[in-house]
């Protein structure tokens, strides 16, 4: 394929990053990648060490995806081999290593999501043990005689674990330079990575050149914030919004986000908005909610359809603006006339025990066809027609007597 001007080019890839080392290298590249028509190898890195992805995922899959846009090659690199020893990035502790089948495992779910984002026909994906397997401990002594400790320990994390007399172990100094091994073997031209992979992207760059290979271009881009506003977006966090949420939670978690983070989402999340960004500014500073229904409509779209989306936003007011219950709600039949609140609400699967169903009923959660309960020895009358049980903001079962017949 022909590709675009050089400039037309950066214009796209410099969008939303956050650092590329360098700029200059970027161009030259690009521009004999232009002169001999021949694509840049650009590789993303994914951590197979929890299988779902989430939207702060999406950022660093976007820009993958905007180089396939562009004419070059996309490499996904399942770090299968590299899970095993686990990334010690932002952490302060060493991470549990995971066995090869679990990284196998979880590295192709993590390529299926992917696919939603990327060109699944123009991506190459590796699993990084063809290769970091077939090493020999005489090839890992001469790997490690390129790196010092001292450069190790620039990394924050390893600094400040250091300083704090926190044990770092020796196979986690491999990590890096076990990704960096990566680069060498692929001989790609550029990594992406988002800014807590600075350091390993760097010692890519490092030993390809130690290597005798044209060092690549690293370029960072943005962690997401969660949906609370304050750390990254995480799934053990509770801040996060997955790829496979349905259409209904995404819309009602995009919703939930501060009103400072609209403008971020919508541009790091949205690769070609309906709005431009001014326009999109303007609509955020008159009326930050309307903005954020726009900007949950279209991310619904994204990863659903248009129609999903339209149906998440009639579910959303259905259930906050006009304070009904959903149209679709699951039916549950209990064999007694009578049931404790607090034991329906363990069985519902609507708390995870007892406390905490008293919990939620103590803090004004629970309903029963919109009336509030907060009498933790409330008995559940089942006679009649069916009740509609709703706990927390999102939870609603409708509970019916069981039939004798059934």
């Amino acid at each position: 394929m022909s590709f675009p001007p050089v400039k037309e080019q950066l214009d796209a890839i410099t969008g939303n990053t956050v650092e590329i080392i360098s700029e200059e290298e970027l161009e030259q590249k690009l521009n004999r990648s232009f002169e001999t028509q021949k694509p840049l190898k650009v590789k993303l890195g994914a951590d197979p060490s929890r299988p779902d992805l989430h939207l702060g995922h999406s950022v660093v899959l976007r820009k993958l995806r905007e180089f396939q846009d562009l004419g070059h090659e996309a490499i996904l690199i399942i770090g299968d081999f590299t899970a095993m020893i686990g990334d010690p990035s932002g952490k302060s502790k060493t991470r549990p290593q995971l066995s090869s089948e679990e990284a196998r495992r979880n590295g192709q779910t993590y390529f299926e999501q992917a696919s939603i984002i990327l060109d699944r026909e123009k991506t190459t994906i590796c699993y990084n043990s063809e290769w970091l397997g077939n090493m020999t401990f005489d090839d890992v002594i001469r790997l490690s005689s390129h790196y010092t400790v001292a450069r190790m320990l620039e990394r924050d994390d390893f600094e400040k674990r250091y300083r704090l007399r926190e044990p770092i172990s020796i196979h986690e100094f491999l990590y890096p330079l076990a990704q960096g091994m990566d680069s060498v073997h692929l001989r790609n031209d550029i990594e992406l990575g988002g800014t807590d992979q600075k350091f390993n992207l760097l010692v890519g760059r490092d030993l390809q050149r130690e290597y005798g290979i044209a060092p690549q271009v690293c370029i960072t881009m943005p962690l997401l914030v969660g949906t609370f506003g304050e750390e990254k977006m995480s799934k053990s966090l509770g801040n996060a919004i997955a790829f496979n949420d349905s259409p209904e939670d995404i819309y009602g978690k995009i919703l939930s986000i501060p009103d400072t983070l609209i403008e971020t989402y919508f541009n790091l999340l949205l690769p070609h908005p309906d709005q431009s960004p001014e326009l999109f500014r303007e609509i955020i500073a008159q009326n930050p909610r309307e903005a954020k229904r726009t900007l949950a409509k279209q991310i619904v779209a994204l990863y659903h359809s248009l129609e999903h989306a339209h149906n998440a936003e009639e579910h959303f007011d259905r259930i906050f603006v006009h304070k009904k219950a959903p149209q679709n709600v699951e039916e549950f039949a209990f064999a007694t006339p009578s049931k404790s609140l607090v034991d329906m609400l363990v069985e519902l699967n609507a708390a995870g025990s007892k406390s905490e169903a008293r919990r939620l009923i103590n803090q004004n959660a629970v309903q029963i066809d919109d009336r509030k309960i907060n009498d933790i020895n409330y008995e559940v009358l089942l006679t009649g027609t069916p009740k509609i049980v709703k706990a927390g903001k999102r939870k609603f079962f409708k509970v019916v007597i069981k039939n004798d017949s059934e």
